[in-house]
């Protein structure tokens, strides 16, 4: 499968933005999809991921309570909405996918072998 991220851009502390992995290939429904972010100097960390068939959703602690993970498997996107965005949340997110990935890896980036290229969010104060 191939992902491409897209929706990054620049918002304001307080905003919104949505994020979009979009995926081609064949059996999306069968991949947990994944969202990762790296802000500069940092480790690549956990956002969110939503687990393949019937879309278990899992958040990392940067996530919950302000982002929410969705997928469309017709169209075979993942949506990132992040809302009560802060100066932190300022990175590249990567959306990342893997097959029938056990559900002790969600949070690991290791387990995925699919990735996309990446997409800026910069969050203003």
């Amino acid at each position: 499968v191939q992902l491409q991220a897209s929706g990054g851009g620049l918002v304001q502390a307080g905003g919104s933005r949505r994020l979009s992995c979009s995926a081609s290939g064949r059996a999306f429904i069968n991949y947990t999809v994944a969202w990762f972010r790296q802000a500069p100097g940092k480790a690549r960390e956990f956002v969110s991921a939503v687990k393949y068939g019937l879309g278990t959703k899992y958040y990392g602690d940067v996530a919950k309570g302000r982002f929410t993970i969705s997928r469309d498997n017709d169209k075979k996107i993942v949506y990132l909405q992040m809302n009560s965005l802060e100066t932190e949340d300022t990175a590249v997110y990567f959306c990342a996918a893997a097959s029938f990935l056990h559900d002790d890896y969600y949070g690991t980036d290791q387990y995925y072998n699919f990735w996309g290229q990446g997409t800026q969010v910069t969050v203003s104060s």
